[in-house]
């Protein structure tokens, strides 16, 4: 897939006068996983508010698809960019399903009825993240990892070219932050949509995302494909600590170590 999913030509965002993020200008490329890498308050969350419209910034301007963010009416950036923050709002007894239909929200509006179409939209979602049996569960009683699936089948049946996705895995333990990012990398390369993720597991990053962006101090200090971005060097300068690669004897992605 060509083109570009978002385009930011020098966007950046002050708040009592401390800037969070400096100008940034950069292009994410459509039908990838990116990463979005740095340390906390590096300007990481705030970028991803930007582009899914939480905050506007304070000089610059962006394009999703080609359009210019600030053009879109709410409604219409909402059935192009899904976006899942850190803190996932709480689901009040709902079940996956009720919480998944909320994704259609966009598209038949709160007064809407819900279509075949959108019914259809739900249980694809439910079926791509294998929440299908668990679809008359109430949220709080899933584990982790099936909540956080949970979420990201509402985002599925957003059905958005665009996921932003704000650190999904930080909470969770090993088993089900693979299982989380396989199905991003899935959505992806298989389902056509564009993902900027927010992670804090450099290998994690470095297995499952194509590209990388890299902040420090609210600064561009890496945009590239991932092979190229994993090594000392560039960990130094993202992180300020020493660091060691080698290669994984199966996929020969590189893994990164503390000296």
């Amino acid at each position: 897939m060509r083109g570009t999913s978002f385009s930011l030509n020098g966007i950046s965002f002050k708040v009592d006068g401390k800037t969070l993020l400096h100008p940034l200008t950069l292009d994410v490329p459509r039908g990838q996983v990116v990463g979005i890498l740095g340390h906390n308050g590096s300007g990481k969350s705030t970028l991803l508010k930007i582009l899914a419209r939480f905050q506007s910034p304070t000089s610059g301007s962006a394009k999703c698809l080609e359009q210019e963010l600030a053009s879109f009416r709410s409604k219409d950036y909402a059935r192009k960019v899904a976006y899942l923050p850190q803190q996932t709002p709480d689901t009040d007894g709902m079940t996956v399903k009720e919480v998944v239909a909320l994704g259609r929200y966009p598209w038949h509006g709160a007064l809407g009825r819900f279509s075949a179409a959108d019914k259809a939209k739900v249980e694809n979602a439910l079926e791509l993240t294998s929440l299908t049996a668990m679809a008359d569960r109430i949220v709080d009683t899933l584990s982790g990892g099936e909540r956080q699936r949970a979420f990201l089948a509402m985002l599925i049946a957003q059905d958005t070219e665009c996921l932003l996705l704000d650190e999904p895995i930080s909470a969770l333990d090993i088993n089900h932050q693979i299982e989380v990012m396989r199905l991003i990398r899935m959505l992806a390369h298989e389902h056509s949509r564009s993902v900027l993720i927010v992670l804090h597991d450099i290998n994690m990053a470095a297995r499952y995302c194509d590209r990388l962006i890299a902040l420090s101090g609210g600064r561009l200090v890496a945009n590239g494909e991932t092979d190229a971005l994993i090594t000392a060097d560039r960990l130094d300068a993202i992180y300020g600590v020493r660091m060691g690669i080698f290669r994984h004897p199966q996929t020969h992605t590189p893994i990164s170590y503390v000296l």
